[in-house]
């Protein structure tokens, strides 16, 4: 094969066409393998032999063969591409290493309980990584505020986010042992009215306290002798002997096992809304965000820990 200075290899397309035909010994083959039509990769095999200044195959009507030149630079181009596939594998890996800033919104008990645990983890392993952390029990604008992702209860009902799917969650109306023994233990929805309770507020408004009768959602407005716009507060209260009180389960989950804790009106307890993620509806999902979230996927493979 001639080393002359005019040698030119513009194209890598025209090297990967050639080694094709070499190994199917037909230009339709070849062709069909790559995608393209007979006469295109008849073009490339042109402009190859017309940069190299040699005859590389060896073209009858019924077969295709390599010269001795071919054979030659067969062998070098297969090394050639295998290199170049390497190269383009390693740039890949490196591509989906998480860096750079990573912005997450997360509800404020949920995320400080369950989730930063996990993110401490998570940037552990990757050093290239810095998160950004919010804590709101807002919904926010993700577009708006340049924020990666954001762990939310629900989120059905974000129009333009990609939401997925993490782990159940339930509302649980409990008390303490202690109290139940010197009120009594509720058995119906009405009995509720004969409770001290304690009641989430938000925005000056108490929401009404969900439950399922008979298969069927309904709610049941509590005025609520203590009114509180903190979940941890009333926890805290709760566990003071003060009431009952209706309350996620990622939040008591520990208390209910240890017993501290007691659940009341189970069979009147559907589920909510469960744990998900939710981020801006992009063409492709950044390493960092994709891999957070199978991390929190991968901790909760066995069950939600509040369960």
């Amino acid at each position: 094969m001639p080393n002359g200075e005019g040698i030119a290899l513009d194209h890598l397309g025209d090297v990967r066409a050639f080694v094709q035909v070499a190994q199917a010994h037909s230009f339709t083959l070849a062709a069909q393998r790559l995608g393209i039509s007979r006469s295109a990769v008849g073009k490339c095999i042109g402009r190859l032999e017309a940069g190299l200044a040699a005859r590389l195959l060896q073209r009858t009507t019924r077969s295709v063969s390599l010269t001795d030149e071919g054979r030659l630079f067969y062998e070098h181009a297969v090394r050639i591409l295998a290199e170049v596939d390497e190269a383009q594998a390693a740039l890949a890996w490196r591509n989906e290493v998480p860096r750079g800033r990573l912005r997450i919104d997360l509800p404020v008990t949920l995320g400080r309980l369950h989730i930063v645990p996990i993110l401490h983890r998570y940037l552990a392993q990757w050093p290239e990584l810095r998160a950004e952390v919010s804590f709101s029990d807002e919904y926010s604008d993700l577009v708006r505020d340049g924020i990666d992702v954001a762990i939310r209860v629900g989120g059905e009902h974000d129009s333009g986010l990609i939401r997925r799917v993490l782990a159940p969650h339930r509302l649980v109306t409990c008390a303490t042992p202690a109290y139940l023994a010197r009120h009594g233990t509720p058995a119906t929805l009405d009995d509720i009215a004969r409770h001290e309770t304690i009641v989430y507020t938000h925005a000056g408004m108490a929401p009404p306290w969900r439950f399922t009768v008979d298969g069927r959602a309904c709610t049941l407005a509590i005025e609520g002798r203590w009114r509180m716009n903190n979940t941890e507060a009333m926890r805290d209260l709760a566990l003071a002997d003060a009431g009952l009180v209706q309350i996620a389960a990622f939040l008591v989950g520990g208390d209910l096992r240890a017993g501290t804790l007691v659940p009341v009106l189970e069979r009147f307890t559907g589920p909510g809304a469960p744990v998900c993620a939710v981020y801006p509806n992009r063409r492709h999902l950044s390493p960092k965000v994709r891999r957070l979230i199978d991390e929190i996927d991968h901790a909760w493979a066995n069950g939600a820990p509040w369960n």
